[in-house]
């Protein structure tokens, strides 16, 4: 193998003359022109191998490093000695950092003249498999590259201008991050706003609050007509067994608007009876009874009466016992029934939350003070119900046991069953504060007016007022003075037949002698002298007086009066 290894750089040549301390070739620059011969290394010429060359069998002249084929011009060349220097007449052993290791001293490689390329250089051309493995066996067995690890050592300013970046990308993040969370705020205060808004839209409707809904329209019902929305409705009357009379309201359950309210209806209701005459509500209920009442009631409001509910005093305060007592705000201190002396503790206290037993209940719901209406007592009736509900059970099968619990005989159709599952669903809305309770205004003559009737009977009932038109028949009230029962009814026959609406006046407490024929109106004079007539009254009998409630004529008929005559 030559011992010169052509690395060129235009035409100089280089030779291998050691390893520097991390095992990269040095090489040194050969003259080419100036040496005549080209040398030989034998890296197996050092002193401790005892050979020399290609093995020819001849001892070598000198420890150390022969050559193949030497001139005598030419002396051997020395690795350790390359220069000429002649300072190798003791070969010291190899040392890989070109230290002597027997305290002599040797050049350093950085005094060489010996060129070392670095990673920019020329790529340098692998050596040929025998000079690897000759490269092999002359390194050192106590040291192996693989023992040297180079770590780039971190730098100061690197780790700066990281922690730099790293400080500007989370600056930018955190910023991203706030827009990120302002416009979310944004979003959730705009959605937030948008569903108060329809919310507050969606309950004034579902209140029936907004501009050009009907004002009686409430919840779920507020967009839905009046006339259009479903109701339940049962009359109820209040029989006074004790001192007589009747008292009589509806129960109305709006299904719809889930409304319940008690209208209370004054005695002096005028009805139209089946035959075309005219009577009150109190007549109708002692006259005609449930079934005649309920349809002459439907006639007038426009309703629809699904049943009658005869409610007996006695059967009142079974009720009021039955559910535990009623709280009522009572507006007058009643006395008990069978209190004979003044001065005696009243039964029912005037006062607000006053607790009313049964008896005390019927007492409140009864009393009527003297120089009072009618109404009065009525409105009273209507607490005492509307507490009634309050306390009544929810359910409809507890409700039910509650009616059956009565034992009383109901008015067909309807049943314990019924009427047990309506009072529920009432109790249900006067729990909740969806209850309230109305008074039908009538006229003085018991008609109703589109202006003060179209409050309840068109929100509340649903209805029409069709009440016996003015004008359209004379209305003629008769009470019976004869001393004869009968005779009403003849009367009655005999002015129908004439045109004119007949109204029963009752019958009085004594006879008369004589009849008479009153009118209130100098309108209604002429009207008067007509009756008399159709009476065969004579025309004496005519006067201007008082007139009941509810007629335009007033008969009193005496004891000269002859049916036959008439």
């Amino acid at each position: 193998m030559n011992d010169r290894y052509d690395a060129g750089y235009g035409d100089d040549h280089y030779e291998i003359v050691g390893y520097d301390e991390y095992g990269r070739p040095v090489y040194q620059r050969v003259d080419t022109q100036q040496a005549p011969q080209q040398q030989t290394y034998d890296p197996y010429a050092q002193a401790g191998y005892g050979y020399g060359g290609h093995d020819t069998g001849q001892p070598p002249a000198a420890p150390g490093y022969g050559s193949y084929g030497s001139q005598p011009s030419q002396p051997a060349y020395d690795p350790y000695d390359p220069y000429g220097t002649g300072t190798q007449g003791a070969a010291a052993p190899y040392h890989p950092y070109g230290q002597t290791g027997a305290g002599g001293q040797q050049p350093r490689v950085a005094e060489q003249t010996a060129y070392i390329p670095q990673q920019a250089g020329p790529v340098e051309e692998p050596p040929a498999p025998r000079e690897r493995e000759e490269r092999a066996d002359l390194r050192d067995p106590e040291y192996d590259t693989g023992q040297f690890a180079f770590v780039e050592e971190p730098d100061g300013d690197s780790e700066d201008v990281i922690d730099w970046l790293k400080f500007t990308e989370n600056r930018t993040e955190r910023r991203e991050e706030a827009r990120r969370r302002a416009r979310s705020r944004i979003t959730a205060l705009v959605v937030v706003l948008a569903l108060v808004a329809v919310g507050g839209t969606g309950y004034l409707w579902y209140a029936g609050k907004l501009p050009g809904l009907s004002s009686a329209g409430s919840k779920a019902g507020g967009a839905t007509p009046v006339g259009a929305q479903k109701r339940d409705v049962i009359v109820v009357h209040l029989h006074n067994t004790g001192k007589g009379g009747t008292s009589t309201a509806l129960l109305v359950d709006n299904t719809t608007t889930e409304q319940g309210t008690t209208v209370l209806l004054p005695n002096s209701l005028a009805l139209t009876g089946d035959d075309g005459s005219t009577t009150t509500l109190a007549k109708s209920v002692d006259d005609d009874g449930a079934s005649g009442t309920r349809d002459q009631l439907d006639t007038v409001l426009g309703t629809d009466i699904q049943g009658t509910w005869r409610l007996d005093t006695p059967y009142l305060e079974n009720l009021v016992d039955l559910v535990g007592n009623v709280d009522v705000d009572t507006d007058a201190d009643v006395p008990a029934p069978d209190a004979k002396k003044k001065g005696t503790a009243p039964l029912v206290h005037r006062g607000k939350g006053q607790t009313l037993s049964g008896k005390m209940a019927v007492a409140y719901a009864t009393y009527r003070a003297a120089g009072e209406s009618q109404n009065a007592q009525l409105q009273r009736f209507g607490q005492v119900m509307q507490a009634v509900l309050r306390k009544m059970s929810s359910d409809p099968a507890d409700a039910t046991t509650t009616v059956q619990s009565l034992a009383q005989i109901l008015d067909p159709p309807l049943t314990d069953k019924d009427l047990g599952a309506f009072l529920a669903k009432l109790a249900d809305l006067a729990k909740g504060g969806d209850y309230k309770t109305a008074l039908l205004p009538v006229r003085p003559d018991g008609t109703l007016s589109a202006s003060t009737s179209d409050s309840v009977v068109k929100d509340i009932l649903g209805g029409t007022a069709k009440s016996p038109a003015a004008g359209s028949a004379v209305r003629v009230s008769v009470q019976n003075a004869t001393g004869v029962k009968n005779d009403t009814d003849k009367a009655r026959v005999v002015l129908l037949n004439g045109g004119f609406t007949f109204l029963d006046g009752g019958t009085a407490t004594g006879a008369r002698p004589t009849s008479r024929v009153l009118y209130a109106d100098a309108a209604d004079k002429e009207n008067a002298s007509e009756v008399a007539k159709t009476l065969g009254l004579p025309a004496g009998s005519v006067a201007k007086g008082k007139v009941s409630s509810g007629a335009d004529v007033l008969v009193v008929l005496g004891a000269d009066y002859r049916p036959s005559s008439s």
